[in-house]
């Protein structure tokens, strides 16, 4: 009784009962909204909706031709749609194929790292040190040994992706569970047994953190690459455009570029679900 009593809420204490709502809870809806998504992408409103209006200009004094408008770049986007998505897929094509061979052979430097410590061990600091060389300086060496085409580009992309996988990989396999390999020699298994089901399979969750971070790099290794020997491409584009004073084409190819870019990395974690999800790190 004293329950029903506190449940019954009176229209002239401007309370409406849930048990006489017909209506249902009005903010049930956000429930089917997730959070992770729709609070960035408010953000982003919010921060291109305060861009439009100039208050990035206000606050660090630029010009319009220093910082384009949203609106002046959507413009020189659909006016110039097919020459914006030829080059981004020319650019694409040039990260893809230097990141698969620079992954590739990381991987090998892995294998080789981990299979003969000794010998091997050598090249994870060598591949580290390539790592550290600026993709200004090898632009110009990779164009000359490649010629000005897509190969020099898929060199530079190559040389900045190797270092991440190799070490990365070689963390996989080196960071095997102690019991999982006593018990492979307790079963006379042989060095390749041991790898082919026991390390290569510990490490790759680690390979496919190197492939995300690649995904990205590459993506800037073949735009630099290109702003120095290239007929074609974003950083083509973005150079000239630059030169010219074109800047709402050249802030298009930045956005171009970051979608592909963003693009590549979805791919990627969308194979790593597919190939681990036996893994535990998946199981959520």
């Amino acid at each position: 009784m004293e329950s029903n009593t506190v449940r019954e809420f009176t229209s002239s204490n401007n309370v409406i009962s849930p048990d006489t709502d017909q209506g249902g809870d009005p903010w049930k809806f956000l429930k089917w909204l997730n959070p992770g998504f729709v609070l960035p992408l408010l953000a982003g409103a919010l921060f291109l909706l305060l861009w439009e209006l100039q208050i990035f200009h206000r606050i660090f004094d630029l010009k319009k031709y220093q910082l384009p408008l949203p609106s002046a770049i959507a413009e020189a986007m659909r006016d110039n749609l097919s020459l914006l998505l030829s080059y981004t897929g020319y650019t694409l094509t040039e990260a893809v194929l230097g990141m698969l061979i620079g992954s590739g052979c990381g991987f090998l430097i892995a294998l080789a790292a981990t299979a003969w410590p000794r010998w091997g061990g050598g090249s994870l600091t060598m591949v580290a040190a390539l790592n550290a060389v600026p993709i200004v300086a090898l632009a110009p060496i990779m164009n000359l040994w490649f010629g000005d085409g897509i190969g020099s580009r898929a060199a530079i992309v190559t040389a900045t992706t190797m270092a991440a996988m190799a070490i990365n990989a070689y963390k996989g396999m080196a960071a095997v569970d102690p019991l999982a390999l006593d018990l492979m020699h307790s079963y006379a298994a042989g060095k390749r047994a041991v790898f082919r089901h026991l390390r290569i399979q510990n490490s790759l969750p680690y390979v496919f953190t190197a492939l995300k971070i690649n995904a990205t790099a590459s993506m800037i290794g073949a735009i630099v690459g290109e702003f120095f020997f290239s007929s074609r491409g974003l950083g083509y584009l973005l150079s000239n455009s630059i030169k010219v004073a074109k800047m709402p084409l050249g802030w298009a190819c930045i956005v171009l570029a970051a979608v592909a870019g963003v693009i590549f990395y979805l791919v990627v974690e969308r194979l790593e679900k597919g190939f681990i999800k036996w893994h535990p790190s998946r199981r959520t």
